[in-house]
């Protein structure tokens, strides 16, 4: 096969340039070779390929058929240096990244930001899913990198850890006061008599504050599920209850005082969070770029 390869590589040219003499220069093979090659590939298709004139060779009416397609097969070849140069040259290439919708929206995109702007020609694309269903996919290959909650059980995984989130419950102050008004007195039991406003029990952070309000022998009575922690947030800053939120990102809105956290005897453990990919699957240049970026820049970003 390498040695028909070279045969057609050389008739390709020998066809384009009309001329075994050019084609000789061109390829930096001796004419005789040139002429050896040829013969044998005429042999090998059984049929003649060209036709001697007195200013070189012309294409038989088989020979022309055969060049329609070698030539498109060169091209093809051609363009596919050329992009892999670009793609070097550029470091083109992509990236596929599986998170959550709130981890993408309060933790990633600075380093998104960061990471594009260092690599404007690597392409990332954004999976959200919750972290038990990204794990999977990264062990499929179907993720490279996923910003995680750490479950503690990561086989076969690098776990790169930004840090701990803690949950809390909070609500504004206006609600709580026409709570305290409501029930007559400031020793109350919020999650008896007020509004508890969680994400849906398939999430994990409801997980997570599922089982700590089950520790604690706390039972609410009345809740409201929502399916995003942008809109948990927003539905406690309008004074609609108490929200089940991740504190590290309501940090603002808890230091200007439009949410107050509520007092609670034990706190809710907190959580690691981190970049991970499989060392088991084979890295492209984009991914080991990113991964590298991430060493670069672990903890710039305080959560």
């Amino acid at each position: 096969m390498e040695q028909n390869f070279s045969y057609y590589y050389i008739f390709n040219a020998v066809a384009r340039t009309g001329n075994i003499s050019r084609a000789s220069k061109e390829l930096f093979i001796s004419q005789p070779a040139i002429s050896k090659a040829i013969k044998k590939l005429e042999s090998n298709l059984g049929t003649r390929l060209f036709i001697r004139g007195s200013r070189g060779v012309i294409l038989s009416e088989e020979g022309r058929l055969l060049y329609e397609h070698t030539k498109n097969a060169f091209l093809e070849i051609e363009e596919g240096e050329a992009s892999l140069k670009r793609r070097s040259t550029f470091e083109i290439g992509q990236i596929s990244l599986g998170t959550s919708t709130s981890l993408c929206r309060f933790v990633l995109l600075p380093y998104l930001k960061e990471f594009v702007k260092k690599h404007p020609h690597i392409k990332v694309t954004i999976h959200c899913n919750p972290t038990l269903e990204t794990i999977p996919l990264i062990e499929r290959g179907q993720v490279d990198i996923g910003l995680i909650v750490n479950t503690k059980n990561l086989r076969h995984m690098k776990f790169y850890s930004l840090g701990e989130i803690k949950d809390s419950f909070v609500a504004t102050k206006i609600y709580l006061d026409h709570l305290k008004e409501r029930e007559g007195g400031d020793k109350i039991d919020y999650f008896q008599t007020g509004n508890i406003m969680l994400m849906d029990k398939q999430n994990m952070t409801r997980q997570h504050i599922d089982h700590y309000l089950s520790a604690q022998g706390l039972i609410p009575r009345q809740i409201l599920e929502v399916n995003s922690m942008d809109l948990l947030i927003d539905f406690a800053k309008i004074g609609m209850g108490i929200a089940g939120v991740t504190k590290n990102f309501v940090k603002e809105e808890l230091k200007t005082g439009k949410l107050i956290e509520l007092p609670l005897e034990q706190p809710i453990p907190g959580r690691e969070i981190g970049f991970t990919y499989d060392t088991r699957a084979s890295l492209s240049r984009s991914v080991a770029a990113f991964i590298e970026f991430i060493e670069e820049v672990l903890g710039k970003y305080p959560i």
